[in-house]
């Protein structure tokens, strides 16, 4: 999620899910330990429950970004073991950390001894030609000895090479039984499950296996699933997701905060695009934000008056929404 689920696409996101657990994008522990400390980890405190997900592979810098995420006060730490890009396997860090599970081991020791926040691993099931499950349970087990407890597992391998980071999405086959199978075999370890994930039903069905699921994509392209599901996951009761229209009203005593503090709207704006996806008006809405949201002084008219005036919503049904 790099460039994407940065603090007012999660601010958006949280009103949409009153619940889940959200997660930064991936910030380096260079551009930590190095740059602008505060412009990586500021975020409105509506976010909360928050993860920092961190890329590195050196213990002694994972364990002081540990130490900023609990004074920045975040509900979580995570290592990413998972990403593929180029730029990330230049820092042998990622996705190819899962050949060094011992470093990886390390790591999480380090960070668990500077930290009173929960460290938690987000991973692959494989890597390149590494991609039987012998292979992903010997990279939990020896990280699970270092003290993490919990394993977020996008359910595909990742071709280093030759595939670019979108086709890493998509390309490689969803292998949801290796995940299953490792939360029968590490009943102790919680286990969540990522990728391709994209509605209530499918949820529900990951859920008969595993402790908990992950949206990525979904969540981005189709935020108003995040509103479906919540409510299907998380109400005691049955209980209908807020409208679109509704969620944008109560994102804008967020926005005008924003503008006021001098950031762009179309930097805020960026992250709405899909919420009307599927609905009439969703095209025009679209259309707007982006031709209108770019320009100099752009306010919070631009954003209400793209409202789809004929949604007529009143409610929608979780399924269909999540669909």
């Amino acid at each position: 999620m790099m460039d994407w689920s940065d603090t007012h696409c999660r601010s958006f996101h949280r009103l949409l899910t009153p619940h889940a657990l959200l997660y930064t994008e991936m910030v380096t522990t260079g551009a930590l330990l190095h740059g602008d400390v505060a412009r990586h980890l500021r975020f409105d405190a509506a976010e909360h429950p928050l993860a920092l997900q961190l890329g590195g592979s050196e213990p002694d810098a994972l364990a002081r970004c540990a130490e900023l995420a609990e004074a920045w006060q975040y509900d979580e730490v995570n290592l990413n073991c998972g990403c593929p890009s180029d730029r990330v396997q230049e820092g042998s860090f990622g996705a190819c950390l899962m050949r060094e599970p011992a470093r990886v081991a390390a790591c999480i020791a380090a960070m668990r001894r500077a930290t009173r926040l929960p460290v938690t691993v987000k991973h692959r099931v494989g890597v390149d030609d590494c991609e039987d499950y012998a292979f992903m349970r010997h990279f939990v087990a020896t990280v699970a000895e270092a003290g993490c407890s919990v394993f977020v597992v996008h359910a595909r391998k990742a071709w280093l090479q030759g595939l670019s980071p979108r086709e890493n999405r998509e390309v490689p086959p969803l292998t949801y039984e290796h995940v299953y199978r490792l939360k029968q075999e590490f009943p102790q370890l919680t286990i969540v499950i990522n990728g391709g994930i994209r509605s209530v039903a499918a949820c529900e069905e990951h859920l008969q296996h595993v402790d908990g699921v992950m949206l990525g994509r979904e969540a981005y392209e189709n935020p108003y699933a995040l509103a479906a599901i919540d409510a299907a996951l998380f109400a005691h009761e049955p209980a209908d997701p807020p409208t679109r229209d509704a969620v944008l009203q109560a994102y804008r005593p967020y926005v005008e905060r924003q503008l006021a503090a001098g950031t762009s709207l179309k930097h805020i704006t960026r992250h709405l695009l899909g919420l009307y996806r599927g609905q009439a008006g969703g095209r025009q809405f679209r259309r707007q934000l982006s031709e209108r949201a770019h320009v100099a002084g752009a306010g919070i008219e631009v954003l209400m008056d793209a409202i789809p005036r004929a949604s007529g919503e009143t409610g929608a049904e979780p399924q269909r929404a999540a669909a």
